[in-house]
Order: structure tokens, then sequence, then C-alpha cells
């Protein structure tokens, strides 16, 4: 069999490297993506901005990375000899860990970057551990040494004793001021193996992101791992079976570039011309019509939501457009997942599953931004599993589906394994924390043994692990653990399993209805406490009315808090001066039988702020 002529129109797999980067959050790694594309000419100077790769307008906002970015580089090494680098820019956030571990498989190689002055976090242990299962080659690089609190030598031995890197391999770096970046990019091409070369094989490519093009359709981001395409030819989404012709095919340096092919190795896009979002599925592999492949490539493990809230368009009559923005949304981001649902209180709208509460709140943002719409979330919650007194089990996603509790034998909710990493002399006060979560300890590792004589804050640092429900950790935990450390604790986590407890639902009610959007299910030791701080947060949150109105908090048929907004008084004596006092009586009857009725058939309206007090209740 000939070597198709494409083989020969791209470059050879031997001079491509493939490659990442992975680090925890903030600790440079946008910004030595920058000096990477600027050390290799890939962006012209003028058009060179901080952060480049994370073009969302969220995303420079908050000074994180949600979305992961491929990037074409062009490196003259050793030799003169000509190399194709390409790079896919990871998130560092435990919420995206999804979107580093679809990165992770269409490369070879990871640059590990870890923060001079900080160390290793969770989010690091995490990320090396990903990369290990996907068998990638890691560079450590010690970022950030230009700072005057930088200690490379102690976080270069740190990372050495932790992954078992010898001294050499640790590249010392500033993505600042650029220094180390020709030593990054001479590993890169030395220590990352070229991709296997497979250019005479069917056509296989892996599908590791998406987005919606009005006029392209479905737009494939793709690492080819077989064979070769181009622009026309007749191509095939293997498991959903959806055929169409490549509209076309290019790469990202970093804008989309248009090319003659894309060949084994290499990254890229090709735009499917495909107009149903869920025609090209993450995880998915692409080969051709004519020509099929005899087997998928293996996609990605699909994730399980932790986070479960309702979104619901403010105008009802905007629930066409929300449904289309979210099938649009899923498409570029494959974790979100929704299903309709309605509200009595809220009407119509959809229950989303997100990754945690970064995850939900990016998400309603974007949905906002970018397609104009003007949303009411509910209060977050957790699936728990119910087996009922028959046998049978099933999975709830939202309080409100909680069956009688005569018919529950029991609720089983998600635990999480927790690591978390902080300096030694904050151990107590981590502990205090998780043990008032209901959290179980497991086990403790020094990972560093110096300790600091100049400094109120150890440099030991310490890896504790403990057990503990995921809805204990949903609301202010992370929160909490920075306040209690002075912010020098990560944390990073992933889910154990499902534990039974004694858990109940809380009901809000508001005026003697149900408010089915402020539901929760608790812990029964906590049911009191939670139940009280959400009423009075409600009223301070609800409007009064021209009626007095109860807001109750229930367990069962039974009240456990209860707060009451006075009415507003109108001054109906005011025309009444003088005349007989029978006059006033009179008047003063009117009206309370006037505020019985009202209340009988008045509706309270509930604002926005009170279905995120959940939030903001305070532990």
């Amino acid at each position: 069999m000939g070597v198709p002529l494409l083989y020969w129109l791209t470059m050879k797999p031997e001079f491509i490297r493939n490659f990442c980067i992975i680090a925890h959050v903030d600790h440079g790694k946008s910004t030595l993506a920058d000096r990477l594309l600027q050390a290799t000419g890939a962006v012209d100077p003028r058009d060179m901005v901080d952060q480049l790769l994370d073009s969302m307008e969220l995303e420079r906002e908050r000074g994180i990375t949600i979305k992961a970015q491929a990037v074409r580089m062009s490196y003259t090494g050793p030799g003169g000899r000509e190399y194709q680098l390409n790079l896919i820019d990871t998130p560092g956030h435990v919420d995206f860990s999804y979107e580093v571990s679809r990165s992770l498989a269409a490369c070879e190689g990871a640059l590990l970057v870890v923060d001079a002055t900080q160390g290793i976090q969770a989010q690091t242990l995490a990320n090396v551990y990903l990369a290990l299962e996907h068998d990638l080659e890691i560079i450590p690089v010690i970022n950030k040494i230009d700072l005057d609190v930088a200690e490379p030598e102690r976080v270069s031995m740190e990372v050495q004793q932790t992954f078992g890197f010898s001294e050499d391999e640790v590249i010392l770096a500033s993505a600042k001021d650029g220094k180390g970046v020709s030593d990054i990019l001479e590993a890169i091409v030395s220590r990352v193996p070229p991709p296997g070369d497979r250019g005479d094989a069917p056509l296989r490519a892996l599908i590791f992101d998406s987005k919606y093009d009005s006029y392209k359709g479905v737009v494939a981001y793709v690492r080819v791992f077989d064979g070769s395409t181009a622009s026309g030819g007749r191509i095939r989404v293997m498991a959903s079976g959806s055929e169409s012709e490549a509209l076309e095919v290019g790469v990202f340096s970093p804008a989309p570039e248009q090319v003659d092919a894309l060949s084994a190795g290499e990254v890229g896009y090709i735009a499917t011309g495909l107009k149903s979002v869920g025609d090209a599925p993450v995880g998915d592999t692409i080969t051709l019509a004519r020509k099929p492949a005899g087997e998928p490539l293996k996609g990605y493990q699909p994730l399980k939501p932790m986070v479960f809230a309702g979104l619901y368009p403010a105008d009802g009559e905007e629930y066409l457009d929300l449904r289309e923005a979210l099938e649009k949304l899923r498409l570029n981001d494959a974790a979100l997942s929704f299903q309709p649902e309605s509200s009595l209180a809220l009407g119509t709208g959809f229950r989303c599953g997100f990754l945690g509460l970064l995850h939900m709140d990016v998400v309603q943002e974007r949905l906002e931004r970018e397609y104009d719409l003007s949303l009411l979330a509910t209060s977050p919650s957790v699936a728990y599993r119910v087996v009922r007194s028959d046998g049978e089990d099933y999975e709830i996603d939202n309080p409100s589906k909680l069956p009688p509790a005569q018919q529950i034998d029991q609720i089983q909710e998600p635990w999480l394994e927790l690591s978390i990493v902080c300096p030694a002399n904050f151990i107590g006060a981590v502990m205090e924390l998780v043990n008032s979560r209901r959290g179980e300890y497991r086990r403790m590792e020094y990972l560093q043994h110096e300790a600091a004589s100049d400094s109120s804050v150890s440099r030991a640092r310490v890896l504790i692990e403990y057990s503990v429900p995921l809805s204990e950790v949903l609301v202010d935990f992370y929160d909490q653990l920075k306040a209690r450390t002075q912010g020098y604790a990560s944390m990073d986590y992933s889910l154990e399993g499902y534990r039974p407890g004694n858990l109940v639902r809380l009901d809000i009610l508001v005026n003697g209805e149900p408010v089915d959007a402020l539901s929760a299910i608790v812990h029964r030791d906590n049911g009191y406490r939670h139940g009280r701080d959400l009423v009075s947060r409600l009223k301070e949150l609800i409007p009064r009315q021209l009626f007095e109105v109860p807001i109750q908090a229930s367990i069962g048929s039974r009240v456990i808090s209860r707060e009451t907004i006075k009415a507003l008084r109108k001054n109906v004596l005011a025309k009444c001066y003088g005349g007989d006092v029978t006059r006033k009586r009179k008047l003063l009857e009117k009206q309370a039988e006037g505020k019985r009725r009202m209340k009988r058939v008045g509706r309270v309206e509930i604002p926005q702020e009170a279905f995120l007090s959940i939030l903001k209740v305070s532990r």
C-alpha cells in the first residue's frame, strides 16, 4: 500500500512534539505560554497581549483559565532542524480537571509548572497523577524565580523528593522576564517523545474539544493519531454515525488558520458542517467515510456532575432561547449536563449538573454574557441515592423528588476523598474545620521537613487526607479553609462513593406555601441551625407586603423555625378628623377584613437574592 500524497505535504511525525502545561491555579501557566509563543515567533509582537490564550473575557477578568486552548508553534532546534510544537494550555482549578484530562490524552508530554514561592499545591499533585496515568513525559519547571521571596532551591528539592525527579531534570525559569524559556524549548524537543508514525493507516482523529459556528457548523478540535485528512473529504463521526463533508481543516497559530491537510501526530480543527450539536461529541473519533477505521480511539471517561442547580429564565418567553444556549454551550463544555424541569415558584427551566460551584458560576455567567439571557438560579445541591422500603434504589438531584419518609429505607450521600496541602503550623486549624464538617481523618504526610526560623509560617508542608461528605464542602468550605490558614492551604478532591446518612428534607414555607426551589436535603443534626439561619435571612430579603407573611422551616410536618414579616400598615384614619368613634372603628374593621382576604389570595414575590441566600448562610 502506497503512502498517501498528503503525508508528504505535512511535517513528518518525528519532528512533531505535542505537549501541555499543567499546574496549580496562579502558578504562571498562561504567562509561560505567552513567553513560549514569543520565543518561537508564533505571534506578531504588535498582536501580543498578556494571557493571549485566555481569549474569553471571563478568563481575563478572573485571572483563571477555563477552557483548554491549542496553539501550533515552529521551533528551530539544534543543527537548524525545524520542529512543530503543539501546545495545549490547560486550566488549573479543580472544577476544570476534566479539561486537563482531555488535553493530556492528546499529548505525549507535559510541562509541570510549580511556583517558586508556594511550592507543591494540591492540584499540582492531582495533575501529576493524571499525567502519569496517561504515561506522559513530565518536564518539571520551577517558575517565578525572579521574585524576592522565591526559594527555587527549596521548591526544587521538594519536587525531587515528592515525584522522584533528578536535579538536572528540573528547569528554573521566570515566565515574567523570559529566564529559562530557551531551556524549556530544548527540553521539549529532546525529552518529549514524537508521536507514532502511522500516516499510512486509516484516519483516526480524537475530538478533544469543539465549538459551534453558525456558518461552519460544529468545529471539532482534533488530535490526529492515524492517517490524514484534507478539506472537501467525506468524514464520519464513528460513535454517532454522522457523515458530512469537511468544509475546512486548519491549525491554531494561535488564530484559526486554514491548511491543506492534517496528518498523523498533528493538532488542529475540522469544520464538519454538522448542524446538530450532538453529532460530534467530545471523545468521539473522526474517520474517512470511504475508508473508515476498524475501531474508534479510546475516548474519555464521562464525568458525573457533582453539583446540581436549577436555571430558569427570568422571562418565561426566553425558555427556548435558554435551551438552545445550553445545547451550544454543552458542545463547548462537555462536563455540563441538563434536563428540563418545572417549579411552582419559577415556572419551566432546566436542572443542570456541574463539576463544582466555580463551574456553576462560570456557566451561568457565560449564558448571561454570550447569549444575552437573564437567569434565576436555585440553590445548589448534590445527588443523593434513595433506597426505598421495597428495595428499589435510584438517584435524585432535586430535594422535591424525595419520596415520603415512610417509603424510605435509607438515603445515601456522596463522599469525597479530600486532599489538603498546608504549612505544618496550620494543621490544628485545618483538622478543626474538617471535623466540624463530619470529616473522617485518613492520613497525613510531610512533603518538606525544613522549618523556617525567620517566619511566622512554617516551611514544613503537610499533605492531609480526609473523607468528607460532598454537601459539607459545597458552600463555604474553601473560603473557610483559606481564612483559617492565611491563604496558604490548597485543596483537591475526587468522588469516593456513597454512604448512608441520617438525612432529612428541609422545606421552606412562605405564607403557608412550600417553595420547592428553596428545599434542601440536610443532615438531621444540622437541620435546626440551617432552617433558623435561612428563615432569618429570608425575612431580610423578602419585601414587606400589605399583609403579615409567615416564613417557616419544616422537617416533615414539624415546623422547626419561624419568622414573621410584619405587614405594611396604611393609615386609613388619615382622612378621618373629628366625628364619632364608630366611624373610625368601621374603617379599621374594613381594613382588617381586606388584609384577611389579601392573605388568602395574595402571592408573595420572592427576589433572586433569596434563592442565592443558601450560599451565604453563615456557619
